[in-house]
């Protein structure tokens, strides 16, 4: 294990997870912006994939959340099925639990199905962590 503790970095893994891990903020740093653009999930009702580009920005009070333990997070709902809304929704809420930001936005913008282009915000402020 490494000094942070890490449970992905550094190491092999091959399946996805649901652990955030963080680490502590640089000096000077306001704002974090991720942003991934290979996520996917299933339509709960049809089961049928949507594909979906998440945007992730916060402002870290004392930790900030490592990428590729998002990487493997935004990997565990590939299989899972989830409305856009709610998706964004649960993101939110993993993140204000992992980092404990002031704050966190998340959109999650669905590719277009049908003509129909779907995103949704989720933001967490502080003082709902």
């Amino acid at each position: 294990m490494n000094e942070y503790g890490f449970t992905a970095l550094g190491k092999n893994v091959r399946k996805p997870s649901r652990t955030l891990d963080t680490f502590p903020k640089p000096g000077g740093v306001e704002t974090v912006i991720m942003e991934s653009d290979e996520v996917t999930s299933l339509c709960p009702v049809t089961g049928q994939p949507d594909w979906e580009t998440v945007t992730i920005e916060y402002a870290p009070d004392q930790a900030c959340i490592e990428s590729k333990s998002l990487k493997l997070y935004l990997w565990s709902f590939r299989e899972e099925g989830a409305f856009c809304e709610a998706l964004a929704a649960q993101i939110a809420k993993d993140v204000a639990a992992a980092c404990k930001p002031f704050w966190v936005e998340v959109v999650v913008a669905q590719k277009p199905r049908g003509g129909v282009k779907l995103v949704a915000k989720a933001r967490v402020d502080g003082k709902e962590k």
